[in-house]
């Protein structure tokens, strides 16, 4: 086999662990944000009686705002310069906005009509994803500039999404907790309490990596002189139209998109699934089985990670994930057999594949678009990790309205009707357990086949890194220490 080029981490390429700790900190927030709202989002149908493809549009609508505004909020956060950082006042702003919305959105009065809730949720999800933007962008693109190193990129979105993972450890358990009768007086008064909650922890806990962060290209200059509103809406669709033109960062947005989006269209089934065709209608039980599959794909995601982060630094950020989402395709193969009435907690022999899937995508991902974003500066003279950074995780959050959209056309597809509780017919069930498993498999697939095309090595990134120095006039002798290792 061809031999690996590995270049050591030099030590002031080294992230400190406070400063580590502080973004981790932002990740956990941010994924929760990322994981409540869905998660929460069955008890407009099962609680408010809001039919399923309304519930699909509720998920699906606010996205297209997030269209503008996110790649909007990146391209501010790129150019603006306060006293504060680029980021920070950003981030600081969207956790307060984003934890009080969350906390009030949920309130939702008892005795309305479904049009009523439908308006109230669609509104207030619009102003949710917006502050939860604000904050989320520039977030994002803080963590891709925090170090130029290959290697220390991978070691703190390793260190980042381990801590950030913690937040789907309790996601899932959240319908247990919402239908628990000893707690509330209902699904939606369970909402509510929790909602309350929740948006006290973004609040509180997303200002720490504004607070305590710092950042690196905070004084990085302008290329171009002030210009009109105008002027700066043609340089922005301008830097758009740029990004997408950036085949790496193509391959890696369609590599998320298909694996995570595939991930969430999948298990937003599985509920049902548990509900309606394991436990005959039982929540409590099914709700059960729900928070356990959750938290030990997470549990072993935690694991996952760090494991996906050393195997990285051997043999490079494409082929650990082609390794990776190939054993989650196993998992999710193994989720056929787990489906079992008889044994319903077989279902969890497929979390520890499963999580291979979740667990490696986004380590490798923010260290492969931070090496993007180097690529980029090469050929563009610009710092611009906000808009790459907005435009990957709008595909997500797109993706994730597609699959919420999705859920509600495929359960209008497979004849599942709340109002027959647990008479659904048996060809609507197994129509359930085909999307559950066959929707995740199949991206898999396709985003295995996307990123086995993906050339930015690490010899590659290494080599930009010295022009992008020479360039700025960084470079001395010490530029790195090479050390090279057989395969």
């Amino acid at each position: 086999m061809s031999q690996t080029v590995h270049f050591t981490t030099r030590p002031e390429d080294r992230i400190s662990i406070s400063q580590k700790t502080a973004y981790a900190i932002g990740m956990l927030v941010n994924n929760t944000q990322a994981a409540a709202l869905p998660a929460m989002m069955i008890i407009l149908n099962l609680g408010l009686g809001v039919d399923v493809m309304l519930v699909g549009l509720i998920g699906f609508i606010p996205r297209i705002f997030d269209a503008v505004s996110d790649p909007m909020v990146g391209y501010i956060s790129d150019n603006v310069r306060t006293r504060w950082g680029r980021r920070r006042p950003f981030i600081f702003v969207g956790a307060l906005a984003a934890g009080l919305i969350f906390a009030l959105m949920w309130q939702l009065p008892d005795g309305y009509s479904e049009t009523f809730y439908f308006w109230v949720f669609m509104a207030a999800s619009i102003l949710f994803f917006l502050a939860y933007t604000i904050f989320a962008t520039p977030f994002v693109a803080f963590g891709y500039e925090m170090t130029p190193d290959y290697h220390e990129r991978t070691r703190l979105q390793a260190f980042a999404n381990t801590v950030g993972q913690l937040a789907w450890l309790g996601v899932p358990w959240f319908y247990a907790i919402m239908a628990n009768e000893n707690l509330f007086r209902d699904k939606v008064h369970g909402a509510r309490t929790l909602a309350i909650a929740v948006g006290i922890f973004i609040a509180v806990l997303g200002v720490v990596p504004a607070i305590f962060c710092r950042e690196k290209f905070a004084s990085f200059p302008k290329v171009r002189a002030r210009k009109t509103f105008s002027q700066e809406m043609v340089d922005f669709f301008k830097g758009i139209a740029v990004t997408f033109k950036c085949k790496p960062f193509v391959k890696l947005c369609a590599a998320t998109f298909l694996v995570f989006n595939g991930f969430q269209l999948g298990i937003s089934f599985s509920l049902y699934i548990m509900i309606f065709y394991l436990f005959n209608g039982d929540d409590g039980n099914a709700g059960k089985l729900n928070g356990w599959f959750g938290m030990l794909t997470s549990l072993c995601t935690l694991g996952v990670i760090p494991l996906t982060a050393w195997i990285s630094t051997k043999i490079g950020k494409r082929s650990t994930f082609l390794i990776t989402i190939s054993l989650s395709i196993v998992g999710y193969a193994l989720k056929w057999f787990g489906y079992n009435p008889e044994h319903p907690y077989w279902l969890l022999f497929a979390a520890p594949l499963v999580a291979f899937g979740t667990g490696s995508l986004f380590t490798l991902m923010g260290s492969m678009i931070a090496d993007v974003c180097d690529y980029d500066e090469l050929k563009t003279k610009q710092r611009r990790e906000g808009v790459f950074g907005a435009i990957y995780w709008w595909m997500v959050k797109v993706g994730m309205a597609l699959a919420g959209l999705l859920t509600g056309i495929l359960l209008k597809v497979s004849g599942f009707d709340e109002t027959l509780g647990n008479a659904q017919s048996q060809e609507t069930l197994l129509m359930l357990r085909v999307f559950d498993i066959g929707i995740p498999l199949a991206t898999s697939l396709i985003a295995i086949f996307i990123i086995a095309t993906y050339d930015i090595t690490e010899n590659r990134a290494h080599q930009i890194r010295l022009e992008l120095e020479s360039r700025r006039g960084k470079v001395g002798e010490n530029s790195g220490e090479l050390k090279q290792a057989a395969d």
